[in-house]
């Protein structure tokens, strides 16, 4: 879960100062027809035609906005680009995404070090710091390492009945309430109330970490270049004002736990040493910031987005319904036809090759594995919703050594919650006469509004 999360963050914090950005509203009006889209090929159905509707029918029925545009087609342009105007690069193939994220001796994700000055926050207001996502090797492993014992296997494992209590219970509330809306009464309270508890933080301030996820992810981006400097630092201040509440709060409970540690994941944080020494304040904060809010998002937005898929393909549904063994392969499927995460970024060391293109030393790199996980090349039918895809190499959760810390705990969640929602809501259908919303962030595929029947 963690390892995209920095690039959604600092995009935030300097994307309304980018000279031509390629984010925002505007990109789906002025950047599809650059991008080049086949559109025909969206047009392509699965061998099985009873799975449903076309990815097409899906766009048109969940009014899926343009903006994410990895939904609407598989690109027929060239994997690299060159935005000139925006001044980056753009990844959109399989192979070629592979290779940036299996180098990190080329392609670092120290991005910041290639933004220009004037346009990053001031570094009192927003620091990375800790962020592990923002760190390469050697740094980065020893980092890894102090958490990295929470989220193995066995675990995980362990966590199975909590997780399952915590469902029946979020859903049996939203029962005696007389209906359930997905993301806010289960997608969104179930991984939140997991993460919080395992860092040690109470699960009772979920509203307090909504709202600070809301204001980080839930926003349009709309960037003009004709924009005045006043919005544009009214929006910068949008996002750094809940960023700076969020780190004194964490900031507070690293601090009682110097004075008071616990069997969490913030005492192990606080008490933790890399190479003899403590890991600064500020490196603490960061680093459970990113534990907290990518150890929930995911998890949101995997399970909404499965449910969505469901809801479109009630044949496959059926089949799932009565295999349940097949429902890790459901949300696999899910993965990458709606990648939660679909950018993320890096910066090059030194000139390299890529995808047929030489691009230079200290460039931003913008890859978009929403666009990857339906690349034709690697992926057969790549529109279509196929459980049964096998193999299915998605990049929904990173590859390499920034490989989603929180893949097991995320598919547990899902596993788990799908299962009980299944038992619970024969059909398991969205309600028509009121639509499913996706969040507005364009470097994100997730819902935000999903009632069920």
């Amino acid at each position: 879960m963690a390892w995209t999360l920095v690039g959604t963050l600092y995009l935030r914090a300097w994307e309304s100062r980018l000279p031509a950005p390629i984010l925002g509203d505007h990109y789906a009006a002025e950047a599809v027809d650059r991008i080049d889209y086949d559109f025909a090929s969206v047009l392509c159905r699965s061998e099985n035609h009873d799975q449903g509707e076309t990815m097409t029918d899906i766009v048109k029925r969940y009014d899926i906005p343009d903006r994410l545009f990895w939904l609407h087609g598989t690109r027929s342009g060239p994997p690299v680009e060159y935005d000139a105007a925006a001044g980056m690069w753009n990844v959109y193939g399989y192979p070629e995404m592979q290779a940036v994220l299996g180098d990190p001796a080329t392609f670092s994700s120290d991005t910041m070090r290639v933004v220009p000055p004037s346009m990053k926050p001031d570094s009192s207001e927003f620091s990375l710091d800790g962020f592990i996502t923002q760190i390469d090797p050697p740094e980065h492993g020893k980092l890894r390492k102090l958490v990295s014992s929470a989220f193995t296997r066995k675990v995980v494992a362990d966590l199975e009945p909590r997780i399952a209590a915590l469902t029946h219970e979020l859903l049996d509330e939203a029962r005696d309430r007389g209906r359930v809306e997905l993301v806010t009464d289960l997608a969104y309270p179930l991984p939140v109330i997991v993460i919080a508890e395992l860092l040690g933080v109470p699960s009772s301030d979920r509203a307090l970490f909504k709202r600070w996820a809301d204001a980080l992810f839930q926003r349009d981006a709309k960037i003009s270049i004709a924009e005045s400097a006043g919005p544009q630092e009214v929006d910068l201040q949008a996002t750094l004002g809940p960023w700076k509440e969020m780190a004194d709060y964490l900031a507070a409970h690293a601090a009682e736990r110097k004075r008071q540690p616990r069997a969490d994941l913030l005492t192990r944080l606080v008490q933790a040493e890399v190479d003899g020494e403590r890991l600064p304040d500020d490196q603490v904060v960061n680093f459970a910031i990113v534990l907290l809010l990518a150890g929930h998002i995911t998890t949101t937005m995997l399970l909404g987005n499965t449910v969505l898929c469901l809801d479109a393909h009630p044949e496959q549904q059926d089949r799932i319904r009565a295999d349940r063994a097949s429902i890790p392969a459901a949300i696999e499927e899910s993965l990458r036809l709606f990648t939660p995460f679909a950018l993320l970024a890096r910066a090059t060391t030194r000139e390299t090759e890529l995808g047929g293109v030489t691009i230079p030393a200290d460039q931003l790199v913008m890859i978009w594995l929403g666009s990857a996980n339906r690349d034709p090349r690697q992926f057969a039918d790549p529109a279509a919703f196929d459980p049964g895809r096998a193999p299915n190499p998605h990049l929904a959760f990173g590859h390499g050594i920034h490989f989603c810390l929180g893949a097991p705990l995320a598919r547990l969640e899902g596993r788990v919650a799908l299962n009980i929602l299944l038992d619970r809501f024969d059909p398991l259908r969205t309600d028509p006469n009121d639509p499913v919303q996706f969040m507005p962030a364009p470097t994100m595929t997730g819902i935000r509004h999903l009632p069920l029947v």
